[in-house]
């Protein structure tokens, strides 16, 4: 037998956890499920020195802990597991965990948000949160004065190697052929920056350091030349996959998977049906946008809601 609940929040992390605060102080009785990495990027993130209201910084885990506990005070029943799939065909939209419980939901938010693409090479692993970073606005701080490199080449890597020319010394920028894919204006700006190296025709072979990253040893794909570059920090920019597979068949996206939204709003194309966080922005991706985002998804719900009669 199915259950039957006013509120489903697919996916944690800051958008999840706003919604869910705001959801439960308004007797909606959200019931959320926090995906495979309850709490997303930021379970992955060290310092968190751009929120506001943590004057001293915060680890990304803590942060994400204190989100979750804000949303259990209010009555939020959080589960521990995954949504695999949905069915918005009806005017009641159902989802299904993984365990098999079949839920239906008088309105549903997203906020499943998006992962990092990264290079695949085990060093990466190795020093993540110990040099290196996919996201130079979140990090590019930490490593103000020292020489950086980032990969990438689309119009994402070129914002964020010109917002690191502005605290390195030296921005190594590594781009895998002779050309870079970002729009004309912003390669421009990257080639006009006299801090900024570009390294045409190159990969990474491997992260190097002891505790922290200390060099990376890259390849010229065209001579096979092989080199090493002394940086203390490595930010990979090729871009971010949106998790949001299981809503193919219902919901607009746009040509990389994000989910679209009406105008000044969270509302999809299905009705009842919301979306924030990083699922549906491709542009700035930041904890306190997400936040945001998670804020108006709940209040849009909450008035969809209302006039449904339902609470």
């Amino acid at each position: 037998m199915a259950e039957r609940i006013k509120c489903l929040i697919i996916g944690s992390g800051p958008a999840g956890y706003t919604a869910a605060i705001y959801a439960a102080r308004a007797k909606m009785d959200p019931v959320l499920y926090t995906g495979q990495e309850m709490g997303g990027q930021l379970m992955i993130t060290t310092d968190v020195e751009n929120y506001p209201g943590y004057p001293d910084g915060v680890m990304g885990p803590q942060m994400m802990d204190d989100f979750r506990k804000q949303a259990e005070r209010f009555g939020t029943d959080i589960r521990m597991a995954m949504i695999t799939k949905v069915d918005f065909t009806g005017p009641v939209h159902k989802a299904w965990a993984e365990d098999g419980t079949e839920i239906h939901a008088d309105s549903i938010i997203i906020s499943t948000g998006a992962s990092a693409k990264w290079l695949g090479i085990e060093s990466e692993q190795t020093f993540m949160n110990k040099g290196v970073s996919a996201c130079a606005v979140c990090d590019g701080f930490f490593f103000k004065g020292t020489d950086v490199a980032i990969v990438g080449a689309g119009d994402t890597a070129a914002e964020e190697a010109l917002y690191l020319s502005k605290l390195c010394p030296t921005v190594h920028m590594l781009v895998r052929r002779d050309e870079m894919r970002a729009s004309k204006i912003m390669a421009e700006r990257v080639m006009k920056a006299e801090n900024i190296k570009i390294h045409w025709n190159t990969e990474t072979q491997e992260i190097l350091g002891g505790e922290e990253v200390e060099g990376v040893r890259i390849i010229n794909n065209k001579t096979q030349e092989v080199s090493e570059l002394a940086v203390k920090g490595f930010f990979v920019a090729i871009g971010h996959t949106p998790n949001t597979g299981i809503f193919e068949d219902y919901l607009d996206k746009d040509d990389t998977g994000y989910l679209i939204t009406k105008a000044d709003s969270s509302k999809t194309n299905v009705e009842g049906v919301f979306a924030s966080g990083d699922a549906q922005d491709r542009i700035y991706r930041q904890a306190v946008t997400a936040a945001g985002t998670g804020c108006m998804a709940a209040l849009d719900a909450e008035r969809y809601l209302s006039e449904k009669e339902i609470i």
